[in-house]
């Protein structure tokens, strides 16, 4: 899994693709399948999109002073690498789970 979202994040076009995509699915779904307005639909999908994206930016990342490679003027804590457009494919498909199971309790909360 980790290598095909590798390859989709390699351009920023492809990136914004995949991420459109499954927001888009994953909006049908919850308008379609769980009586949730279009409007609703995103808007809830952009809070957790936007929430789960500040979880998400922390994995993986290893500052210069952990790799060895510090470039001059710097912070050492800095990212050598931020891998920022494979972190929005991840925050897309974990957001677009997220949005389906809370239209799915939404009813069960009576709300």
């Amino acid at each position: 899994m980790t290598r095909l979202i590798k390859a989709l994040a390699s351009t920023l076009w492809s990136t914004l693709a995949v991420v459109l995509v499954v927001t888009g699915v994953a909006v049908a779904i919850v308008v379609a399948g769980f009586d949730l307005r279009l409007s609703g639909g995103i808007a809830l999908y952009f809070v957790i999109w936007w929430i789960l994206l500040f979880a998400i930016l922390p994995f993986g990342v290893r500052s210069q002073a952990e790799s060895g490679d510090i470039v001059a003027g710097t912070e050492p804590g800095a990212p050598t690498a931020h891998g920022l457009q494979e972190k929005a494919i991840w925050t897309s498909l974990v957001s677009a789970v997220v949005l389906i199971f809370a239209a799915a309790v939404f009813p069960l909360a009576g709300l």
